[in-house]
Protein backbone atom coordinates (compact mmCIF):
# COMPACT_ATOMS: atom_id res chain seq x y z
CA UNK A 1 0.00 0.00 0.00
CA UNK A 2 1.12 3.27 -0.90
CA UNK A 3 2.42 5.84 1.95
CA UNK A 4 -0.52 8.10 2.65
CA UNK A 5 0.61 11.79 1.32
CA UNK A 6 -2.71 12.87 2.23
CA UNK A 7 -2.85 12.98 5.81
CA UNK A 8 -6.34 11.43 5.59
CA UNK A 9 -6.71 10.59 8.93
CA UNK A 10 -5.93 14.01 10.16
CA UNK A 11 -8.10 15.51 7.82
CA UNK A 12 -10.66 12.90 9.80
CA UNK A 13 -9.66 13.80 12.58
CA UNK A 14 -10.20 17.53 12.06
CA UNK A 15 -13.63 16.99 10.89
CA UNK A 16 -14.60 15.24 13.56
CA UNK A 17 -13.25 18.24 15.87
CA UNK A 18 -14.98 20.46 13.94
CA UNK A 19 -18.32 19.01 14.73
CA UNK A 20 -17.52 19.91 18.91
CA UNK A 21 -16.83 23.41 17.48
CA UNK A 22 -19.89 23.79 15.80
CA UNK A 23 -21.95 22.51 18.34
CA UNK A 24 -20.32 25.78 20.72
CA UNK A 25 -21.01 28.16 17.98
CA UNK A 26 -24.74 27.20 17.97
CA UNK A 27 -25.27 27.75 21.74
CA UNK A 28 -23.41 30.81 21.69
CA UNK A 29 -25.36 31.75 18.67
CA UNK A 30 -28.85 30.38 20.06
CA UNK A 31 -27.98 32.19 23.53
CA UNK A 32 -28.03 29.10 24.85
CA UNK A 33 -28.30 25.16 25.04
CA UNK A 34 -31.27 23.85 23.44
CA UNK A 35 -33.55 21.74 24.99
CA UNK A 36 -31.51 19.70 27.18
CA UNK A 37 -28.97 18.92 25.52
CA UNK A 38 -25.42 19.40 27.88
CA UNK A 39 -22.21 18.67 26.96
CA UNK A 40 -18.82 17.00 28.93
CA UNK A 41 -15.96 17.87 27.46
CA UNK A 42 -13.04 15.93 28.32
CA UNK A 43 -9.13 17.75 27.44
CA UNK A 44 -5.82 17.85 27.81
CA UNK A 45 -4.52 20.14 30.26
CA UNK A 46 -0.74 19.75 29.23
CA UNK A 47 -1.48 20.63 25.88
CA UNK A 48 0.29 23.38 24.28
CA UNK A 49 -2.01 26.79 24.59
CA UNK A 50 -4.59 25.42 27.04
CA UNK A 51 -5.18 27.90 29.71
CA UNK A 52 -6.48 26.31 33.25
CA UNK A 53 -6.05 28.11 36.41
CA UNK A 54 -2.52 27.23 38.77
CA UNK A 55 -4.95 25.28 41.11
CA UNK A 56 -6.99 23.24 39.35
CA UNK A 57 -3.63 22.32 36.76
CA UNK A 58 -2.10 20.86 40.29
CA UNK A 59 -5.18 18.76 40.97
CA UNK A 60 -5.60 17.63 37.19
CA UNK A 61 -2.63 17.15 35.99
CA UNK A 62 -2.92 15.50 32.97
CA UNK A 63 -6.88 16.02 31.88
CA UNK A 64 -10.05 17.45 33.13
CA UNK A 65 -13.87 17.12 31.89
CA UNK A 66 -16.04 19.97 32.18
CA UNK A 67 -19.56 20.50 31.55
CA UNK A 68 -21.55 22.90 29.89
CA UNK A 69 -25.07 22.85 31.15
CA UNK A 70 -26.57 25.30 33.78
CA UNK A 71 -23.83 27.83 34.61
CA UNK A 72 -21.26 29.60 32.57
CA UNK A 73 -20.18 32.81 31.34
CA UNK A 74 -18.17 34.34 28.46
CA UNK A 75 -18.66 31.14 26.05
CA UNK A 76 -16.42 32.31 22.56
CA UNK A 77 -16.05 29.88 19.43
CA UNK A 78 -12.50 31.42 18.22
CA UNK A 79 -10.86 29.59 15.09
CA UNK A 80 -8.72 27.17 17.11
CA UNK A 81 -10.05 27.00 20.38
CA UNK A 82 -12.86 28.15 22.87
CA UNK A 83 -12.94 30.28 26.08
CA UNK A 84 -15.47 29.86 28.67
CA UNK A 85 -15.56 30.89 32.52
CA UNK A 86 -17.28 28.15 35.06
CA UNK A 87 -17.01 27.75 38.70
CA UNK A 88 -15.05 25.41 40.41
CA UNK A 89 -15.64 24.92 43.81
CA UNK A 90 -17.89 28.71 44.21
CA UNK A 91 -14.87 30.52 42.53
CA UNK A 92 -15.49 31.57 38.97
CA UNK A 93 -12.21 30.03 36.41
CA UNK A 94 -11.28 31.05 33.41
CA UNK A 95 -10.45 28.52 30.74
CA UNK A 96 -8.86 28.48 27.39
CA UNK A 97 -9.52 25.03 25.39
CA UNK A 98 -7.62 24.53 22.21
CA UNK A 99 -9.82 22.07 19.99
CA UNK A 100 -7.09 19.69 18.93
CA UNK A 101 -6.47 19.45 23.17
CA UNK A 102 -10.24 17.92 23.59
CA UNK A 103 -10.00 13.68 23.84
CA UNK A 104 -13.66 13.61 24.52
CA UNK A 105 -16.90 14.77 23.61
CA UNK A 106 -19.86 13.85 24.80
CA UNK A 107 -23.68 15.03 25.12
CA UNK A 108 -25.46 12.46 27.08
CA UNK A 109 -29.18 14.00 26.27
CA UNK A 110 -29.10 12.33 22.75
CA UNK A 111 -25.94 10.00 23.55
CA UNK A 112 -23.84 11.10 21.29
CA UNK A 113 -19.79 10.46 22.41
CA UNK A 114 -17.15 11.62 20.16
CA UNK A 115 -13.29 10.14 20.91
CA UNK A 116 -9.65 11.32 19.83
CA UNK A 117 -6.78 10.11 19.64
CA UNK A 118 -3.58 11.65 21.69
CA UNK A 119 -3.01 14.28 18.65
CA UNK A 120 0.39 14.81 17.50
CA UNK A 121 1.64 17.60 19.12
CA UNK A 122 1.60 15.54 22.26
CA UNK A 123 3.25 12.54 21.02
CA UNK A 124 5.99 15.06 18.72
CA UNK A 125 4.86 14.39 15.31
CA UNK A 126 3.71 17.24 12.59
CA UNK A 127 -0.40 18.51 12.60
CA UNK A 128 -2.77 20.28 10.73
CA UNK A 129 -4.49 23.32 11.69
CA UNK A 130 -7.99 23.47 11.87
CA UNK A 131 -9.89 25.41 9.33
CA UNK A 132 -10.35 29.07 10.70
CA UNK A 133 -13.77 30.41 11.54
CA UNK A 134 -15.43 34.03 12.62
CA UNK A 135 -14.50 34.31 16.33
CA UNK A 136 -18.40 34.46 18.27
CA UNK A 137 -17.24 35.92 21.42
CA UNK A 138 -20.48 36.42 22.72
CA UNK A 139 -21.60 35.47 26.38
CA UNK A 140 -23.92 32.98 27.74
CA UNK A 141 -26.00 33.00 30.82
CA UNK A 142 -26.72 29.27 31.98
CA UNK A 143 -24.30 26.31 32.32
CA UNK A 144 -22.19 24.64 34.45
CA UNK A 145 -18.78 23.04 35.09
CA UNK A 146 -17.90 19.64 37.12
CA UNK A 147 -14.60 18.67 36.53
CA UNK A 148 -14.73 14.90 36.53
CA UNK A 149 -11.49 13.73 35.54
CA UNK A 150 -7.78 14.46 36.00
CA UNK A 151 -5.18 17.89 34.15
CA UNK A 152 -2.23 20.15 33.94
CA UNK A 153 -2.21 23.03 32.20
CA UNK A 154 -1.77 27.11 31.53
CA UNK A 155 -1.91 30.15 34.50
CA UNK A 156 -5.28 31.20 34.90
CA UNK A 157 -6.06 34.81 32.91
CA UNK A 158 -7.07 37.74 34.95
CA UNK A 159 -10.76 38.44 36.86
CA UNK A 160 -13.02 36.78 33.73
CA UNK A 161 -15.99 39.19 32.48
CA UNK A 162 -19.58 37.75 33.14
CA UNK A 163 -22.53 37.49 31.21
CA UNK A 164 -26.12 38.63 32.38
CA UNK A 165 -25.95 36.72 35.30
CA UNK A 166 -23.56 36.88 38.22
CA UNK A 167 -21.17 34.85 39.61
CA UNK A 168 -21.77 36.00 42.88
CA UNK A 169 -25.56 35.09 42.58
CA UNK A 170 -25.25 32.07 40.88
CA UNK A 171 -25.76 28.89 42.86
CA UNK A 172 -22.88 26.60 42.79
CA UNK A 173 -23.77 22.99 42.13
CA UNK A 174 -19.96 22.10 41.25
CA UNK A 175 -18.72 18.81 42.48
CA UNK A 176 -15.02 18.69 42.25
CA UNK A 177 -14.67 14.67 43.16
CA UNK A 178 -17.39 13.44 40.49
CA UNK A 179 -16.04 9.94 38.55
CA UNK A 180 -15.20 10.79 34.66
CA UNK A 181 -17.49 7.42 34.44
CA UNK A 182 -20.44 8.62 35.71
CA UNK A 183 -21.06 11.23 32.38
CA UNK A 184 -21.11 8.24 30.64
CA UNK A 185 -23.81 6.72 32.44
CA UNK A 186 -25.97 9.37 32.13
CA UNK A 187 -29.03 9.34 29.39
CA UNK A 188 -28.75 6.63 26.45
CA UNK A 189 -26.39 4.07 25.87
CA UNK A 190 -23.48 6.82 23.87
CA UNK A 191 -22.78 6.19 20.36
CA UNK A 192 -19.07 6.60 20.89
CA UNK A 193 -17.33 7.58 17.05
CA UNK A 194 -13.98 7.18 17.46
CA UNK A 195 -11.24 7.39 14.66
CA UNK A 196 -10.21 3.38 15.69
CA UNK A 197 -13.93 2.65 14.02
CA UNK A 198 -13.01 4.07 10.93
CA UNK A 199 -9.73 2.49 10.19
CA UNK A 200 -11.89 -1.05 10.38
CA UNK A 201 -13.83 -0.20 7.53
Amino acid sequence: MSQDLMNYEQMRSLALRGIVRDAIRRVIREDGLPGAHHFYITFLTRYPGAEIDDSLAERYPEEITIVLEHQYWDLAANADDFEVTLKFGGIPKYLRVPYHAITRFHDPSVGFSLAFETPAEMEGGPVLDISPVTSLASPATTGLSKPISSTLGAPAKAAPKFGKKSADNADDDTTDDTNSDDAATEGDTPKVVSLDSFRKK
